[in-house]
């Protein structure tokens, strides 16, 4: 990709207040049968991506900075169930195969693809794919490659006259275009991916940017469909998780929801931070991409289309050593776990400090492991009770997370009874790893941007 892909995401941060045309949040029910979706097989990936270099450095990361990274995650979190290693954006186009498809992430690394999934494999860990196989690389066109399996040009599925910024989309009604798309996610496949991350998605389907105004032309709305579909056809032959990004969610995700495996539910990360998780534009619904600004909005509104076997949430990369405290960093968590999302690690080696602890908490963890996937009160993020978050485990234990989005102290709590236990419950803080006691109910003043996460068991 593009070095100027960086000012996007900068472009972005500046100027994400939520000053756009907006609507209210709708306050829907969070278990509406009506979204529900085919069996999903996948749980929330747990993974490290170079993105926090990438956007502080505005280049592609180094392979020996790819390296010690991967060391690092060898060493202190693949034992946690952190196996895979995705390449971020900000590479180059330079080297390219006989079927016009990337091979490396940047033309100055020594290693192919191919290579670093062999490596990954051998330590027990896998390699994950950033790019859209909807992009045609225009040297590769240019120098008369043919898509694979036929004797089509690949220049013949571009259109050189389409206005459209930094990508040279694939033309989805072009003979060919159907075996390049799925020949590229095929081409990763036979390295041993299972993870590709599709982006810029909202800018192929319409055109448009929410800061950028028009990037492309508006397609016909089965284009999208068919592309979206390609993908998925291919990723499923693969057993490839396919996450796609920069979505608009039209019509609450309806395409979307057809074929992806999970989906962005908010702005980029950026420069971290409470205010990008949380504050950022807090409550306002949009339209189009990205429909909720943060973290926080975007995985409680989301949630009535997640759940066990049903759509992931991604939350976009964790910088956690960009928090302010404990309990900002613990919540960071804590929400990704409980709403089943994604965990994408992008603190790196030399960045870290000492908060591992934050991704290595065993007690959280084991929940992912469970396909566990929890719900707010209410999807509604401008309401109170979208800050209690509860599920069961498959053994009938009851998670409760009491998460506090604001700048004091505040009271949260929950009688058993409104999770239909008559009797007094085991009680066990997955922070503090004690057991609290048995009990009926529970109260707890949480502190500002903190939480509380508990395990409620039977007695007998």
């Amino acid at each position: 990709m593009k070095k100027s892909v960086i000012y996007y995401f900068l472009f972005c941060v500046l100027l994400s207040t939520g000053c756009q045309k907006s609507s209210p949040a709708t306050g829907n029910e969070t278990d509406k049968d009506t979204l529900a979706v085919a069996s999903n097989p996948f749980k929330g990936p747990l993974y490290w991506s170079p993105y926090e270099y990438n956007i502080i450095t505005d280049g592609y990361i180094p392979e020996d900075e790819w390296e010690k990274n991967i060391d690092w995650m060898d060493k202190n979190l693949k034992d946690y169930g952190y196996k895979m290693v995705c390449i971020d954006g900000w590479g180059d186009d330079f080297k390219f195969n006989q079927d016009g498809y990337r091979t490396t992430h940047s033309s100055s690394w020594k290693h192919d693809y191919a290579w670093w999934a062999q490596n990954l494999t051998s330590r027990g860990m896998e390699l994950g794919i950033y790019n859209n196989p909807l992009w045609v690389i225009k040297m590769a066109a240019d120098a008369g490659i043919k898509i694979k399996g036929t004797n089509i040009p690949l220049s013949s599925i571009m259109n050189e006259g389409e206005n459209a910024t930094w990508f040279k989309w694939v033309q989805v009604n072009k003979p060919g275009a159907e075996e390049y798309v799925k020949g590229y996610i095929q081409y990763y496949a036979d390295m041993g991916v299972k993870y590709l991350r599709v982006d810029f998605l909202s800018w192929f389907e319409d055109g448009w940017d929410r800061y950028m105004g028009t990037t492309g032309p508006k397609r016909p709305k089965e284009y999208y469909d068919t592309a979206l579909r390609w993908m998925s056809e291919a990723c499923d032959k693969n057993g490839m998780l396919l996450s796609l990004v920069m979505p608009h969610l039209y019509n609450d995700a309806e395409v979307e929801r057809k074929y992806g495996h999970m989906i962005r539910i908010n702005e980029d990360t950026g420069d971290g931070k409470w205010w990008k998780w949380s504050d950022n534009a807090r409550g306002v619904k949009r339209v189009g991409w990205s429909q909720y600004a943060n973290p926080m909005d975007g995985l409680t509104y989301w949630s009535k289309i997640s759940g066990k076997n049903r759509m992931i949430l991604d939350p976009d990369f964790l910088r956690i050593n960009t928090f302010a405290n404990k309990e900002e960093k613990k919540s960071v968590m804590t929400a990704c776990i409980i709403s089943g999302g994604a965990v994408t690690v992008s603190d790196r080696y030399n960045t870290i400090g000492d908060d591992l602890w934050v991704y290595q908490n065993k007690e959280l963890l084991a929940l992912r492991e469970d396909g566990f996937v929890g719900k707010p009160l209410t999807n509604d993020p401008t309401k109170e009770e979208s800050q209690v978050w509860k599920g069961q485990l498959s053994n009938g234990d009851w998670i409760v997370a009491f998460f506090n989005r604001e700048n004091t102290y505040q009271s949260r709590g929950m009688l058993f009874s409104d999770l239909l236990i008559q009797d007094k419950a085991k009680v066990r803080d997955l922070w503090k790893h004690e057991d609290l006691g048995v009990m009926s109910s529970f109260s707890v003043r949480v502190p500002p941007h903190g939480v509380v996460v508990i395990r409620i068991s039977k007695t007998t």
